[in-house]
């Protein structure tokens, strides 16, 4: 009777090195497909959400003005006042002291005729921050 060797006699029950190799370049190469969309999907939603802020927060001016006659001395005022349930926050800056105020033209009373993102920077469109 012929003996076998004991380690030709155990059966495999592990992945190769190859079969490794592999299944890595598969999942570099999705990761390599999804990853640039995750980042241009979160850039979008912060314009998205800037330009909700912008809209909520320039209603909120106009209500001002209908209501008192004047514009608000400072963005702190609308929320004093409850046209405003907190400062809006810049998306794009992460802050809520970044915003950029316009001042209404001469002889209007108030400090708070318009705002504008103070961030740097382009849109994917192109347009700046600031020009929304």
């Amino acid at each position: 009777m012929q003996r076998k060797h004991p380690s030709i006699a155990k059966c495999s029950t592990g992945f190769t090195l190859i079969e490794l190799l592999v299944v890595l370049a598969i999942l570099a190469l999705l990761a390599t497909l999804t990853i640039p969309r995750y980042f241009q999907s979160i850039d979008k939603g912060k314009e998205t959400v800037l330009l909700e802020n912008l809209r909520t927060t320039r209603e909120s001016i106009d209500k001002f003005y209908a209501d008192t006659a004047r514009y608000p001395d400072s963005l702190s005022e609308l929320v004093e006042r409850k046209y405003l349930k907190a400062l809006p926050i810049d998306p794009i800056t992460e802050s809520a002291s970044t915003w950029l105020i316009i001042p209404p033209a001469e002889g209007q009373q108030g400090q708070v005729y318009n705002l504008q993102s103070g961030a740097q920077g382009q849109r994917a469109d192109g347009k700046p921050y600031r020009s929304l």
